[in-house]
């Protein structure tokens, strides 16, 4: 299973549809938030069903803030991660995922990108497509592998224009 996760496109959809031209095929889509009334456009390009959460940036969307869904074995957190202070750390919001008894929490709002895979619940960031702050200033995203032992695998990616 192939899931492409991505955040803050803040309604510069370009990037994304680069992207999912660059990955091929993709199971899921989970877009983290800052879509800025692109949703619909959103599900029209993407190949494959889609699960989105609001951003700080998504006045008047009809979107859940949060929600835990499952992909293979996993619980997943889905967040913008605006509300958990994740400027400063991931403790916050891996302790909701902890109470939410999630084994991933995947969020937004730093436009970094950050794969942590330490303690028992892992925190995963893509970064932003459209706006990156992270050394270097080139979009990313996320590509989350389930094996055909159930096991995820992460690889942070650049799109390089």
């Amino acid at each position: 299973m192939k899931i492409l996760i991505v955040s803050d496109t803040h309604g510069r959809d370009r990037n994304l549809l680069q992207t999912l031209q660059k990955v091929g095929h993709i199971d899921l889509m989970i877009h983290l938030g800052d879509i800025c009334g692109s949703e619909k456009y959103i599900k029209s390009i993407a190949p494959c069903p889609v699960e989105m959460v609001c951003g700080n940036n998504d006045f008047f969307i009809n979107l859940p803030k949060e929600k835990v869904i499952m992909i293979g074995d996993y619980s997943v957190f889905l967040t913008h991660g605006h509300k958990y202070g994740v400027y400063f750390g991931t403790g916050p919001i891996k302790e909701a995922a902890r109470i939410r008894q999630a084994d991933i929490v995947m969020f937004g709002h730093t436009h970094v990108p950050l794969i942590d895979l330490n303690d028992n619940v892992w925190a995963i960031n893509p970064g932003s497509l459209s706006l990156p702050r992270q050394s270097g200033g080139t979009p990313t995203y996320i590509i989350m592998d389930i094996d055909r032992m159930g096991k995820a695998h992460f690889t942070l990616n650049y799109l390089k224009s």
